[in-house]
């Protein structure tokens, strides 16, 4: 038998395939880190275009909570504008009971006394004065209660002074002031 050495051509075909091998693992190590690149390049363009979102999202949420801090002080004004204009017409409708209350004042004063004084706090009267007896004290007090304008007398103070032989009494009654339209109003 013919001897014929095929150790070259193995080894050739071994180192063939070999090379192939290395050359086809690189390729694919070369398109794994391809892909893994590509992968974390589009993840970071993702996470990138998120971020813009927020940043835009949170702008325009500072932009409304503004508007809404102008419209909250807007609100305030437009209430304190309100107020003005309910205590204005308040006062335009109170306007002419002071000339009542004066008014009536007069009528309900009985002979031999006289005023030194009328204060008016909110809806409360206090009248001071000086009388010739009780009995007169006692009539203003009828007087105020009958009255349509107050209402509730109370004697807070009576002192008799005796000045020349006469004996004159200084009183202070309070009084509850009324409106005669507003019991009609509250009543309906």
């Amino acid at each position: 038998m013919a001897k014929i050495n095929l150790l070259d051509w193995r080894g050739e075909l071994r180192t063939r395939k070999r090379n192939e091998f290395y050359k086809m693992l690189g390729f694919t190590a070369l398109t794994g880190l391809m892909l893994v690149c590509g992968a974390f390049m589009i993840g970071k363009s993702r996470i990138s275009g998120q971020d813009d979102r927020i940043d835009f999202l949170e702008s325009e949420i500072k932009l409304v909570d503004q508007r809404l801090e102008e419209i909250s002080d807007l609100e305030k004004r437009r209430q304190a504008l309100l107020d003005r204009m309910e205590v204005i017409d308040e006062l335009q409708a109170s306007r002419p009971n002071i000339v009542h209350l004066f008014d009536e004042i007069v009528k309900v004063t009985p002979e031999g006394t006289y005023l030194t004084s009328v204060t008016q706090a909110d809806k409360n009267l206090k009248i001071a004065g000086k009388a010739e007896s009780n009995a007169r004290v006692s009539n203003l007090m009828r007087d105020i209660n009958s009255s349509a304008w107050t209402d509730n007398s109370r004697l807070t103070v009576i002192q008799a002074e005796n000045k020349n032989g006469n004996n004159i009494y200084s009183f202070s009654v309070e009084a509850d002031l009324v409106t005669p339209g507003a019991e009609k109003e509250g009543a309906e």
